[in-house]
């Protein structure tokens, strides 16, 4: 058994060895064909690489003193011919992949078979990207890319010390939860965000309502609604309002389910009806509009920056202290009402706070409180598409409240 493995991670090595070293050949001729004497050798080149590392971890795996002497080695070797042809431009990447090829032997050896596989694809992958990432120019803002490094420093430092097995009194949570279930929606959002901001900067009307609507279903369609007051009528505006709620139904029920899978099955029900709803009038508006391409800003607003994530967080833990207070004293009553007014305002952290506390209150009663706050939500949002469309969103507006008021009273009938 032993010498079949033994040989298994031997031809792999060679396998990926000999296939990167080609791609590496199809790089040079491609990219650097006018420098003819800065290549380190042919496909067989690194394929005996590959073979040498396997071989050199093999004669001493306890203080790989072998191979990390033939590591030093062909780096030496690297260095002369650098310092020879650098004249000729030579290029650091030829070294890069050494350095992975002459690291299969090890990690074959050590580390599960996917793992090598993973670094293998992204070799070849990177080899190829090449021609793309000079055609990729984007402007990112920096201090984005700062949010998520220190978004990343909290979830890898902070969130393993925050405690698991300790609830919060009253609450009935973890913090190890709650920052969690923070990082989870923002990340969510984040990603929307990105896609609007950066690959569809300047999108079609219809194009903002679905990306925005994983996003921010209200944001959208405020933005949606200002836009209309500058062009002409046309049903597409009315399409892209519906497909920011449906997409906001859609990460609903992506989050009941990823929180709660008791609730989850308890809405799916009532909200597939209601998506269905809400994509015949979405379908509707679009196939009546004028096929013109409106351009319209993505919602340029981080949600992973830092203060954004802990005001979430500190909503997150007032909310569920209301709604655990509102149930204690007023129970079901109390709660519904609650999830009426809570529809005024961001429906998300009333949203989270049911699906990830335990409350005194059945799967039912959770999954109709949902409903209703995303109901009343849904009323506000038409109130805001009036007041900033005017006319152009008067039909929409009128059609989403009444959406509104059936989404409640599915969440009452429930």
């Amino acid at each position: 058994m032993q010498i079949n493995s033994l040989l298994s991670y031997f031809i792999l090595t060679l396998v990926f060895s000999f296939l990167i070293g080609l791609e590496l050949k199809a790089y040079q001729i491609k990219y650097h064909s006018d420098t003819k004497k800065n290549s380190l050798g042919t496909t067989r080149t690194y394929t005996f690489l590959g073979m040498l590392g396997f071989i050199l971890y093999k004669l001493d795996t306890t203080y790989f003193s072998v191979y990390i002497s033939g590591f030093f080695a062909f780096t030496l070797l690297f260095a002369i011919l650098y310092n020879k042809y650098i004249d000729e431009k030579m290029s650091i990447i030829l070294y890069l992949v050494l350095l992975v090829v002459y690291s299969f032997g090890p990690l074959i050896n050590l580390y599960p078979v996917w793992f090598s596989s993973l670094i293998f694809v992204i070799t070849i992958f990177l080899l190829n990207s090449k021609e793309r990432n000079l055609r990729f120019k984007i402007d990112i803002n920096l201090y984005e890319l700062e949010t998520i490094g220190k978004i990343v420093l909290l979830l890898a430092v902070i969130l393993p010390l925050l405690p698991q097995d300790k609830n919060i009194p009253y609450l009935e949570i973890s913090a190890y939860k709650i920052w969690l279930t923070v990082v989870v929606i923002a990340l969510i959002s984040y990603i929307s965000y990105i896609i609007q901001k950066y690959i569809f900067p300047s999108k079609g009307m219809f194009l903002m309502g679905l990306l925005g609507g994983i996003y921010s279903s209200t944001a959208t369609i405020i933005v949606i609604s200002k836009k209309a007051l500058c062009l002409k009528e046309n049903n597409i505006i009315g399409a892209s309002i519906f497909a920011a709620i449906l997409m906001m139904y859609f990460r609903v029920l992506f989050l009941t389910y990823l929180f709660n899978k008791e609730v989850a099955m308890a809405i799916l029900i009532p909200l597939i009806f209601l998506i269905l709803i809400t994509l015949a009038l979405t379908l509707g508006f679009y196939f009546k509009s004028e096929k013109i391409s409106y351009s319209v800003e993505a919602i340029d607003t981080n949600p992973l920056e830092l203060r954004t994530a802990f005001i979430f967080a500190i909503l997150f833990v007032l909310t569920m202290f209301i709604t655990n207070l509102v149930i204690e004293n007023f129970g079901l009553i109390g709660l519904q009402f609650l999830s009426v007014v809570v529809g005024f305002s961001d429906i998300n952290p009333f949203i989270l706070s049911l699906l990830t506390a335990k409350y005194s209150v059945t799967t039912s009663t959770i999954a109709s409180s949902i409903l209703i706050a995303i109901g009343s939500n849904n009323i506000l949002i038409s109130f805001y598409s009036l007041f900033f469309g005017k006319d152009k969103t008067k039909i929409a507006s009128i059609l989403l409240a009444l959406l509104g008021f059936i989404t409640i009273l599915v969440g009452f009938i429930l």
